[in-house]
């Protein structure tokens, strides 16, 4: 019951330092649906731990029917998480969260398919994920890690590193912006797709080029003009009639 209490100062304390719009304990503990959450999440999580299962996930949705944010009571989740505003915030059942850590609205830390086992992913310590950002599957953002608003994470990330984008790629990393020289390096599905496309366009175009020489080696009676196959006729030969009266 102690460290409850002290987890709670902990996490009072975590939103007066991430969110300037705090001003008062009363406001913060009555109207911060963030903090809400995680305190239900300490009594699901104890539940589960517990082997109460059926008991945990009631406790978590009776949490998500009130704030909005819907934590699976398996998760792990560290010290001084501060969900900001929350609504449609969503951590998996085998995700792991770490310290100091900040998400905003609509987060969702899920998974990727049907598989058993770890198939959500672990969030180092410091890291602040913005509005709407997926992070799917198992895979670990690294410690201090920035995560932009929208972005759909596929790959895990290492650390003192900021993502962006769909999918997310790096674009800065221990301070220094990393420059993207190779398309490929966003590994985007379809990106993938079109540069197959390309390769094999250009294969056959190279094919078909070599049997046009080959062609025009077996009939020398024909000449290129501007791209284009042309008989080789005598001027006279183009006023000769076929027909003759």
């Amino acid at each position: 019951m102690t460290s409850f209490f002290r987890s709670v100062r902990e996490d009072v304390a975590a939103v007066f330092e991430a969110d300037p719009a705090a001003r008062s304990y009363p406001e913060v503990l009555l109207c911060y649906p963030g903090l809400h959450a995680v305190w239900f999440h300490h009594l699901s999580h104890w539940l589960w731990r517990h082997h109460m299962r059926f008991l945990a996930r009631f406790v978590s949705q009776v949490a998500r029917l009130l704030t909005g944010i819907e934590v699976h009571p398996a998760a792990e989740l560290g010290r001084r998480l501060f969900i900001d505003h929350g609504m449609g915030t969503v951590i998996g059942e085998t995700a792991v969260v770490g310290n100091d850590v900040t998400l905003y609205q609509g987060v969702t830390l899920g998974g990727t398919g049907k598989e058993k086992g770890k198939r959500h992913p672990t969030i180092g310590n410091n890291v602040a994920v913005g509005s709407g950002a997926k992070i799917l599957g198992n895979i670990t953002i690294g410690d201090n890690c920035r995560v932009g608003a929208g972005s759909v994470v596929l790959r895990s990330v290492p650390a003192n590193s900021t993502i962006v984008g769909v999918p997310g790629h790096i674009v800065l990393r221990d301070g220094k912006r990393v420059v993207i020289t190779d398309p490929k390096d966003i590994r985007d599905p379809l990106s993938d797709v079109i540069i197959k496309l390309a390769g094999e366009v250009q294969e056959l175009r190279q094919k078909f080029q070599h049997h046009s020489h080959e062609s025009l080696g077996a009939e020398p009676d024909r000449a290129i003009d501007e791209g284009t196959l042309t008989p080789n006729i005598a001027p006279e030969e183009l006023f000769q009639d076929d027909y003759q009266i």
